[in-house]
C-alpha cells in the first residue's frame, strides 16, 4: 500500500486524504517534519500532495515549520509531488501577480496587464510561470468538463472514457511552461488554441489548477499513485 504523505497547514487536505483511501493508499497527515536530515523524515513516504488554500499564508507555514527545504529535497530526489490550485502555486518556479485579474476562463486568454513577480516562498520544482488567483474571486468560480490526457483517454474496465470534471476556485493560471513541461489538459477558452493549461506533469511533479478532490472522480489521483516507482 502507498503510503503518500498530504501537507495539513491548511485547505482541502481532508478530500484529499478521502480520495486517497478510496484509491488504496494509506494517507499521512504532515504538518511538521517528520524526523532529521534533509528530508525531514519525509522519505519515509512514497508521495506527497500539495493541497488548495491560500498559497501564501501556506508558503509561510512551510517556512515557519521548515518543511519547505525538506520537501524541495524530497522533489529533487525523484518523489512524486502532486499540487492543486495553490499547491500548484507553490511548485511554480516562477510566480506573478496582477493588480487587474480575470474574472472566467474565456477573459483569461493572453496574458494579464500589470503582472510583477511574487516574492512569496515557493518550491520551484515545476519550470512554469503561474499567476495567482487569474480566475477572478470566490464569486467567479466555475465548473467545467476537461480532457486529461493519459487520464480520460486511459481505458480501464472499471473506468468507461470521459471527460472530467473539474472546479475552479479562485484558479491560478498557468502563463507559460518549459520545454520540460508536459500540458496534459486545457481549460475552455475562445477556442481550442485559446485554452490555458490546467493540468501539467514535469517527471513525477504533478499539477493542477482545479480541485479533483472535490469531485468523485478519482482518476487524477490514480494517476498521481502510477508515478510511484
Amino acid at each position: 500500500m502507498p503510503r503518500i504523505g498530504v501537507l495539513a497547514l491548511q485547505g482541502a487536505f481532508r478530500e484529499h486524504v478521502r480520495a486517497l483511501e478510496r484509491c488504496g493508499a494509506e494517507a499521512v497527515l504532515i504538518r511538521k517534519p517528520l524526523g532529521g536530515g534533509p528530508h525531514g523524515g519525509l522519505d519515509g513516504l512514497d508521495g506527497l500532495i500539495l493541497p488548495g488554500g491560500e498559497s501564501t499564508s501556506m508558503g509561510r507555514l512551510l517556512t515557519d515549520w521548515r518543511l519547505l527545504d525538506p520537501i524541495r529535497r524530497c522533489g529533487l530526489d525523484g518523489m512524486p509531488l502532486f499540487g492543486t490550485c495553490a499547491g500548484l502555486i507553490l511548485l511554480c518556479r516562477r510566480i506573478m501577480t496582477s493588480a487587474v485579474q480575470a474574472s472566467s476562463a474565456e477573459e483569461a486568454g493572453p496574458r494579464p496587464p500589470e503582472l510583477r513577480p511574487s516574492d512569496q516562498p515557493r518550491l520551484g520544482l515545476l519550470d512554469a510561470t503561474v499567476l495567482r488567483n487569474a480566475f477572478g474571486r470566490q464569486t467567479d468560480s466555475f465548473e467545467c468538463d476537461l480532457e486529461v490526457r493519459g487520464v480520460t483517454d486511459a481505458r480501464r474496465e472499471s473506468s468507461p472514457l470521459r471527460p472530467m470534471r473539474a472546479v475552479f476556485i479562485r484558479a491560478p493560471l498557468l502563463l507559460d511552461c518549459g520545454p520540460d513541461v508536459d500540458i496534459l489538459a486545457r481549460a475552455p477558452g475562445r477556442d481550442e488554441e485559446s485554452g490555458q493549461p490546467a493540468a501539467v506533469r514535469q517527471g513525477r511533479v504533478l499539477g493542477a489548477s482545479f480541485h479533483p478532490e472535490l469531485t468523485d472522480d478519482l482518476r487524477l489521483h490514480a494517476y498521481f499513485l502510477s508515478l510511484i516507482r
